[in-house]
């Protein structure tokens, strides 16, 4: 190796950002092994590379003793001052055992670390540049499929999308672009692994950050978020500012906004209700769409009694429970809902009840 190898080294360092002086000495500790395994010795040797002309040489280091045991490790005191008359017993001595055809052993070998160094290096960048994007959004493009995951390119690195983090009605094929949450980042010994999810409630909370300019800075909070991907979903958000509307602003003029994260989820039902700190007002809310009479909440318990007109009934429970068990999810609250019906033959009570309890929220689908 010559003045060349170093101003590569160099060069490698200016545009991969990784020292000089640590590719050498990830260098001279290869070739150490290099040599003893070529060269078939125990010797205990350093090797030397000239950080200026690059220059390498293999050094035999030797103990001075009383008794030579072993002519590879030890060095007679009276041999150690043939070399230099100031060597005392205990020293170490240094004598160059550089092979004639070591240059060709000595390039490959450096060929070999500073190609996996910089690996290493691509790898780490990669990863960090991802583990910053763990729990955000990012679009891919689909590279292929097998019995498990879609396989996505995000430009550096392929991530995985679990088949079991597909919404029902996702279906991708070659060359589709894809937007996905990113769920973990791990840092394999084949490079970083990044896992994707489609029905993460992460995703559709990102959705929102993207399409409503007021949520990104932070005017509009989302505060809590329920979902069951690809069927319907419920978000729960609040104005920081009085004058600013939080379900308005997530709607958007005419719905456009809701209905862009609608169209990406496939046409996924959202419900975007006001967050209230009146725990009776919340609830009511989360129920949307059907109407809601009164509410009334049981502290110890954490459970809200909710009692609806006998014809919303059916649409406050929804198909399967699905509306009301996304609602308890929103929450946090158990939801017992009764119809007027129910309620005066399970508790005692006329139908009193004339006017629904007013709600601020809103469906699209």
């Amino acid at each position: 190796m010559n003045t060349d190898f170093i101003e590569a080294l160099h060069e490698i360092e200016t545009t991969k950002g990784i020292s000089k002086d640590i590719l050498i000495e990830a260098i001279e500790a290869a070739l150490i092994s290099s040599y003893k395994r070529n060269f078939n010795t125990a010797q205990n040797v350093r090797v030397d590379i000239n950080r200026h002309t690059g220059l390498i040489k293999v050094y035999a280091r030797k103990t001075v003793t009383e008794e030579v045991l072993d002519p590879r490790l030890d060095i007679s005191l009276d041999a150690a001052r043939d070399i230099n008359p100031n060597y005392q017993l205990e020293d170490i001595v240094e004598i160059e055992v550089t092979p004639k055809d070591f240059g060709r052993i000595a390039a490959q070998t450096a060929k070999q670390v500073v190609t996996q160094r910089i690996r290493e290096a691509e790898r780490g960048l990669i990863y960090n540049a991802f583990i910053e994007k763990e729990e955000d959004i990012v679009t891919g493009i689909v590279q292929r499929q097998d019995t498990r995951n879609v396989y996505v390119d995000l430009g550096k690195v392929e991530a995985v999308l679990p088949l079991t983090e597909l919404m029902p009605n996702d279906k991708f094929k070659h060359n589709d672009r894809v937007k996905a949450y990113i769920t973990k980042v791990e840092n394999t010994t084949k490079g970083p692994q990044i896992f994707l999810s489609r029905t993460h409630p992460g995703l559709l909370k990102r959705l929102f950050e993207l399409e409503v300019p007021e949520i990104f800075q932070g005017v509009v909070e989302i505060r809590s978020v329920a979902r069951e991907a690809g069927f319907r979903s419920k978000i729960a958000v609040y104005s920081r500012n009085s004058e600013v509307d939080a379900v308005g602003s997530c709607v958007g003029p005419k719905g456009t906004r809701v209905q862009t994260i609608v169209n990406e989820l496939r046409g996924e039902k959202i419900d975007i209700v006001r967050w209230s700190e009146s725990v009776e007002e919340y609830v009511a809310n989360a129920l949307s769409p059907s109407k809601v009479l009164e509410v009334n909440v049981f502290e110890a318990e954490k459970m809200a009694r909710v009692i609806v007109p006998d014809y919303q009934l059916s649409l406050a429970i929804g198909i399967k429970g699905q509306n009301a068990r996304l609602a308890a999810k929103l929450t946090g609250w158990k939801i017992d809902i009764k119809s007027e019906a129910q309620a005066e033959q399970e508790y005692g009570r006329e139908k009193t009840y004339t006017e629904e309890l007013p709600q601020d929220s809103v469906s699209f689908d």
